[in-house]
């Protein structure tokens, strides 16, 4: 695929392109735009895993802004959730997840209330 040109490849080989520019610049900071969007579930994983090799074999600080929440749960040390720009949450992936006010901000209260109410009573 090397003698094909950006335009031939595929939106997955052109997302992974995009980010090998980035990298060619040596940034202190990657910033990643929804890096999955558009992908199927193989691609996906495949994004996941590059990512994960970025950050680990690279020690690049990588910043991802990401609405599937499976792909942020296998690739972050840390997590932020916002609500309209502002900050509601931050902590590890299970932190941010379990976290009252992010349920109610992003699957509403009576989410939060049907997950109480099964709760096991200790």
């Amino acid at each position: 695929r090397f003698d094909q040109p950006a335009n031939a490849l595929s939106f997955a080989n052109r997302r992974r392109l995009e980010m090998a520019r980035a990298l060619a610049t040596d940034p202190k900071l990657l910033l990643l735009d929804e890096p999955a969007a558009g992908m199927n579930p193989r691609e996906k994983l495949e994004i996941s895993d590059i990512i994960r090799q970025i950050r680990d074999q690279g020690g690049y600080t990588i910043l991802v802004i990401e609405h599937d929440m499976k792909l942020v749960a296998g690739i972050s040390d840390r997590v932020i959730a916002l609500d309209y720009g502002r900050k509601i949450a931050e902590g590890t992936y299970q932190d941010v997840a379990n976290d009252p006010g992010v349920i109610e901000a992003y699957l509403g209260r009576r989410h939060q209330e049907k997950k109480e109410s099964h709760a096991d009573p200790a």
